[in-house]
């Protein structure tokens, strides 16, 4: 008899996130983790994961926490092969690390272009490419990349920002063709502004929160685990026809 009920548990899986160890990637990290997969976490010191991992342990999986800069790809090299040692695969990658430097066009530094270059951009590729080998050679994977609503819309002082998020998006949509004939899915998902430590500051003024909310018909500004359902979905066999797709989850942004 044929089953019509979709699968979204990740029971048996290995997910890898990156930027684990607050906001959005601490929340799909929990997310993954509470939908049955086993954890990498990827951190810029291992001590910032500690906490993640002790957390995730106490659901019931197994978790790690590996060393991962993206302005140093050899630790991304070695963070994904020390990961890839102890669990004999990577079933998932989410690509969370990224960072935007806000400036008006005409003061932007050389600096903050490179940094914001160097980490969202060629961070993220990278990473990719260390995790899409093991993947090629292993005969399939989901890589669910991080992207942003900025990738889509204009975002006054974040013409950098905005500018590698469209990057990731093209980006996504050349690896799901290229990556399809070993059975690797990619996506990514693009969040409007999110509740996290790094927002909240700007967020808690009045005046630009009043603006934010103008911008989002569904009315309220989102949570850390309104990015991780969609990457749970994406990851688990529910999606399993999804490739070179960016999922909006913005509220309706980019539609008003």
């Amino acid at each position: 008899m044929t089953d019509f009920t979709p699968k979204f548990d990740l029971a048996g899986k290995v997910v890898l996130v990156t930027g684990a160890s607050r906001g959005i990637g601490r929340a799909c990290a929990l997310a993954c983790a509470g939908s049955g997969a086993d954890m990498i976490v990827g951190v810029r010191n291992r001590t910032d994961g500690a906490d993640l991992v002790g957390e995730i342990e106490r659901i019931g999986r197994r978790a790690l926490a590996v060393e991962m800069d993206a302005t140093d790809l050899d630790t991304v090299r070695k963070g994904v092969a020390d990961a890839h040692a102890v669990f004999g695969r990577i079933d998932v990658l989410v690509n969370n690390v990224g960072l935007g430097p806000e400036n008006l066009a005409e003061n932007v530094t050389e600096e903050d272009f490179d940094l914001t270059v160097n980490v969202n951009l060629k961070g993220t590729f990278f990473t990719t490419q260390a995790v899409g080998r093991l993947m090629i050679a292993q005969k399939g994977g989901r890589i669910i990349n991080i992207s942003s609503q900025a990738g889509t819309v204009t975002l006054k002082g974040e013409a950098i920002y905005c500018m590698t998020k469209a990057g990731i998006n093209h980006l996504t949509r050349c690896l799901a063709a290229e990556w399809a004939q070993h059975r690797i899915a990619v996506n990514s998902v693009a969040p409007t502004f999110i509740w996290t430590d790094g927002t909240r500051p700007s967020l808690a003024e009045p005046d630009f929160h009043a603006h934010v909310l103008g911008h989002i018909p569904l009315g309220r500004i989102g949570d850390p685990i309104d990015v991780a359902g969609t990457v749970v979905f994406l990851a688990s066999p529910a999606a399993s026809l999804i490739t070179g797709a960016n999922i909006l989850v913005d509220g309706g942004w980019s539609v008003a």
